[in-house]
């Protein structure tokens, strides 16, 4: 399996160019490097000034550097088209009326989740020792990241893992034909299954994959980039290094209106840059006078963004998201779990428990997170927040020790 390295930031920040030059210098440095856009709006081809097509094709004749433009709807036409023709085959044959099965069939998000299915596909059968995914804009991929988890839920809830037991129920409601009809839908939707615990495990295996958040130093941008390291920590999705781009030069001690402009801009930019404590390191790239379009542009720019040191850095020891603390005996024990996540001073934060779960709201993003067993027998007894996470207070339940 190649490296996987996402980019991603609010729209316009320059993820397209700064994916590209890291291929570009993976490439000059030795590696085959290959650069997909998974951005519907596509600019990868004008950021590299090549024509780009579906498949990966050889970018500068150097036979270290490919690209590509994954289409998602050809994707869609190819993957789903059958396994949709299998569900309104059985959806219609257990009585349901044939346009309710065509609208029940069509699930949002297919699209980008089948997408994100092609990057795994590059990245376990090319050549490649890594693949760089120029993603779309924030918002768009937090969605994507989320899907594999939030379809293969749809896809439990909906076909469940016990197919015996549809079968029995589709054989009484609408006759043997049909449970040989699920048998073949059955057979596409575990195949899909597979696919999705597939990405899951890329996504969250930091050894693997890991997103590079590209901003520019802007508080509403800054603001925004918070808010997805939070999204992204939820999702166990680790965050390898932020980017800023665009700084503007600075003066020195030149004189004139342009100079104080730009003193008094970089002066702003580097105020945001500092209000973001506690994120770690962050790369710095200036804004360029003329644009960086082509192979030997974006050297220059992977140049000033990594200097002389690794683009792709080594495998990471993926960090605890939770950790249980405690003390005494019995019902007087007392414990402690400790959610680790990056969190600002406006996060809003909701905490519930939901049978052995404990679903975790972050600024609206929700996911449930299995308690260790040690805390299922627990009640809650309080929470409390600070920027390094959220640590949940339990005592045992007297109901449950009798």
């Amino acid at each position: 399996m190649s490296r996987v390295l996402l980019f991603t930031g609010k729209g316009g920040v320059g993820k397209t160019t700064l994916s590209a030059a890291t291929a570009a210098s993976l490439a000059a440095h030795g590696r085959k490097a290959l650069v997909v856009s998974t951005d519907p709006a596509h600019s990868l081809g004008d950021a590299l000034d090549v024509r780009l097509g579906a498949e990966p094709s050889e970018v500068d004749g150097s036979g270290g550097l490919f690209a590509c433009q994954i289409d998602p709807r050809g994707l869609v036409d190819e993957a789903w088209g059958d396994l949709r023709g299998h569900l309104r085959t059985v959806l219609a044959g257990a009585g349901v009326d044939e346009l309710d099965a065509e609208e029940l069939t069509v699930l949002p998000g297919v699209e980008e989740l089948l997408a994100l299915a092609e990057v795994r596909r590059l990245a376990s059968s090319g050549p490649w020792e890594v693949v760089v995914v120029d993603c779309g804009p924030t918002a768009e991929t937090l969605r994507l990241l989320s899907l594999p988890e939030a379809f293969a839920g749809y896809l439990e809830r909906l076909f469940p893992t016990h197919r015996r037991v549809v079968r029995g129920l589709l054989a009484g409601v609408a006759g043997t034909g049909t449970v040989e009809k699920w048998d073949a839908t059955a057979d596409a939707l575990s195949r899909l299954a597979e696919r999705l615990d597939a990405l899951r495990s890329m996504l969250t295996d930091s050894s693997s994959c890991s997103v590079r958040l590209v901003l520019t130093p802007e508080r509403v941008v800054a603001a925004e980039t918070r808010r997805t390291l939070t999204a992204l920590a939820l999702q166990g999705i680790r965050v390898d290094s932020v980017i800023a781009n665009r700084l503007v030069p600075s003066p020195g001690a030149a004189r004139g209106a342009a100079a104080s402009w730009l003193r008094t801009r970089r002066h702003e930019q580097d105020a945001v840059l500092a209000e973001l404590t506690g994120i770690g390191e962050i790369r710095t790239v200036d804004h360029r006078a003329s644009e960086p379009v082509g192979v030997p542009a974006l050297l220059e720019v992977a140049e000033q963004l990594y200097g002389d040191s690794d683009p792709l850095p080594g495998a990471a020891v993926s960090e605890t998201l939770l950790e249980v603390s405690g003390s005494g005996r019995g019902l007087d024990a007392r414990y402690s779990l400790r959610i680790a996540l990056p969190l600002a001073d406006d996060t809003e934060l909701d905490l519930a428990r939901v049978s052995d779960d404990l679903a975790l709201t972050v600024d609206g993003r929700r996911r449930l997170v299995a308690l260790p067993s040690l805390l299922r027998r627990c009640i809650v007894t309080g929470a409390e927040m600070d920027s390094g996470g959220v640590t949940v207070g339990f005592r045992p339940d007297p109901s449950l020790w009798r």
